[in-house]
């Protein structure tokens, strides 16, 4: 399995060169300007730049990422939580689903980024506006995920925990809960993705700090291999969440594989 990981690795880099040497050889080639297609290199010549600049400098890397992952990971930690407590609530309540149900489809309706408008104005230009705007959008998927998940459990362990007199808390935590994590999983995976989208759709509307600030500042003064670099380092944020998430995953659910077919991937 090691063996497989590895090799997929490897041909992923591998692809990765090949795409950046067709990218700097094709900007070249038909001498793309620069502010329309940067080159690869020019990219990391602004990566490079932007990484050699102080902690506290708002012209470097650092500063920024800090209040853009602080942003997300807060946002994260709300929504998602609040998503599977609901989730929770409503898989093991059919009355609290029909109640709730009509409230959580239209909130999901609206669409979120012509909210944060709105959510600047409510909580103004600072980290807690773009909390909540990542709150938002990380809440359905453990919401559904997880509603999914508990109602996946085997009907016949349920059963038979019930023939051994097991109480409703003990069927939860022994049989409910762990059939579910899976499932909580993939939306925890989803979500952990979708915190960084918010955190910088919220700068972009409004903001002192973060990558996104730093996007609009840059694409103003036309500085698109500054872009470019930003965009490197919001991937590498992204992947860096998403493995995290993944370690912990087969930390906790070390009883099965997961599964490719789980709900939300």
């Amino acid at each position: 399995m090691s063996k497989l990981f590895q090799k997929e690795w490897i041909c992923s880099l591998c692809l990765f060169a090949v795409l950046l040497v067709i990218w700097e050889v094709t900007v070249k080639y038909f001498e793309v300007p620069f502010f329309l297609l940067p080159a690869p290199s020019g990219v990391l010549t602004s990566l490079r730049d932007g990484l050699s600049e102080g902690l506290t400098s708002r012209v470097g890397f650092y500063l920024h990422t800090y209040y853009t992952v602080s942003e997300a990971l807060l946002g994260f930690l709300i929504g998602s939580g609040l998503g599977l407590v609901l989730g929770t609530l409503i898989a093991q309540s059919q009355f609290l689903g029909k109640v709730f149900l009509p409230y959580i489809v239209a909130f999901q309706s609206l669409p979120k980024v012509a909210l944060a408008p709105l959510l600047i104005v409510w909580f103004g230009v600072g980290m807690m506006s773009k909390v909540v705007i990542v709150a938002m959008l990380t809440f359905f998927p453990l919401l559904v995920n997880s509603i999914a998940g508990f109602e996946s459990v085997d009907r016949d362990l349920l059963e038979m925990m019930r023939s051994f007199k097991a109480t409703r808390w003990q069927i939860f935590c022994k049989v409910r809960f762990p059939s579910a994590l899976p499932f909580i999983f993939a939306g925890l995976s989803m979500a952990i993705v979708y915190s960084l989208i918010g955190a910088i759709v919220g700068e972009f509307i409004g903001g002192r700090h973060g990558l996104g600030i730093l996007i609009l500042q840059m694409n103003f003064n036309m500085d698109m291999q500054g872009v470019f670099s930003v965009f490197v380092v919001l991937s590498i944020i992204g992947i860096a969440f998403y493995l995290a998430m993944r370690f912990i995953e087969r930390r906790v659910v070390f009883w099965t594989s997961r599964s490719r077919d789980v709900i939300g991937l």
